[in-house]
């Protein structure tokens, strides 16, 4: 069933794939319990050969995959990468190098935003897949025949799939596209968040500097304190209590037993003692030091039909490019670029995106050009 579970045969596999062009890499995990993602398998496929990873298995010793991870020669194939990416991360202290994200490729060469691993099977490998099994507890051993030829599917198509996407975008010389939006996939920084800037995930409209350092030490406490025991951040504490903490400044165990959903056995113990500390901490910040809340402007009278008019113009930039919209402008980038023109400062105004979007963009937000419908189909015209 191609199934390792002796570092034996991890070593064997991972030799003969040392002077593989590329390898496509997929995982299998679990995360309801864990604050970190569990890696319960892992699938690797070189040119010919597949086979899938059992970490869990007794004594075996990861070194030889995580060598072949790391290997400048060797291109790492994944398909939406970020959370496999994320595992690895945790497990190496670094991140699989260099990458090449079949997803991010896909959007580049017009299959649109985010398509799914199971549509370019069907596109491009011509493959049906089974996904029977996709919702399996993958820590639970044994695992069965089915379970494993599943998993070994998601990497035994995507050798194909690269292959084609690889010499579509050679073809259509977009490859430094692809690098481009791969940069932030493969920025370390992108699975790394700071505690103090936890803060930052929850959902709030309050602009209150004093509201918002004591809400950032509550969810930094919460952050480290969740690592620390690696549990999920609603067990240790849910956002509604964070929030309310921060709302109603408990400074006694009295006052915190008031708050909605813990009560008195958690108010009194250690963890309510340190959540009445970082209320503290937050309340004794200095008023310069205050985090600042960053506030959505409403954009100005009038901008709102031109970012329509220009949603438009990337739907019809984008259908004749072959491009995803998504990667070359969000709705907020066109509310932005609607009412400051030039000085948005949006990715779209930038490198291939512009020659693709902005610079026509910025043409009809002056008065430039228009959009008109020639022979049923929309057209732009100079003005």
């Amino acid at each position: 069933m191609h199934l390792i579970t002796d570092t034996d045969a991890l070593r064997d596999f991972c030799q003969s794939v040392a002077d593989a062009p590329f390898v496509a890499v997929d995982t299998e995990f679990m995360r309801e319990r864990t604050f970190w993602p569990k890696l319960c398998l892992v699938q690797i496929a070189g040119p010919e050969v597949a086979v899938a990873v059992d970490p869990l298995a007794d004594g075996i010793d990861l070194a030889p995959l995580l060598a072949v991870l790391t290997a400048p020669a060797i291109v790492k194939v994944f398909h939406a990468a970020r959370q496999d990416l994320e595992i690895f991360y945790h497990l190496m202290g670094q991140l699989p190098a260099p990458v090449f994200d079949t997803q991010v490729a896909a959007m580049v060469c017009g299959f649109g935003d985010q398509v799914g691993y199971e549509t370019l099977a069907a596109k491009l490998a011509k493959a049906k897949l089974d996904k029977a099994s996709r919702f399996t507890d993958w820590s639970v051993r044994p695992l069965s025949r089915r379970q494993i030829e599943y998993a070994l599917s998601d990497v035994t198509h995507l050798r194909e799939i690269y292959r084609k996407l690889k010499r579509k975008l050679e073809t259509s010389r977009r490859s430094d596209w692809l690098g481009e939006e791969m940069a932030t996939l493969t920025d370390p920084a992108t699975y790394w968040t700071e505690p103090m800037d936890a803060y930052r995930r929850l959902k709030t409209r309050a602009v209150n500097g004093r509201f918002l350092a004591i809400l950032r030490e509550l969810a930094a406490w919460r952050e480290r304190e969740a690592q620390h025991r690696d549990a999920p951040r609603a067990w240790v504490l849910r956002d509604e209590a964070l929030l309310e903490i921060a709302h109603h400044v408990p400074t006694t165990t009295e006052a915190l037993a008031l708050t909605r959903g813990l009560g008195r056995k958690f108010a009194e113990g250690q963890s309510g003692a340190q959540v009445l500390a970082a209320v503290r901490r937050g309340l004794d910040l200095p008023e310069k030091d205050l985090p600042v809340a960053v506030v959505r402007r409403e954009p100005p009278r009038g901008a709102g039909p031109v970012a329509d008019l220009l949603k438009v113009l990337l739907k019809l930039k984008c259908e004749q490019e072959d491009v995803a919209q998504k990667l070359v402008a969000s709705a907020d980038d066109l509310e932005v670029l609607a009412a400051s023109g030039e000085a948005a400062g949006v990715a779209a105004l930038h490198g291939w995106r512009r020659a693709l979007f902005g610079e026509a963009a910025l043409r009809l937000r002056d008065g430039r050009i228009a959009l008109a419908v020639r022979d049923g189909k929309l057209a732009v015209i100079e003005v």
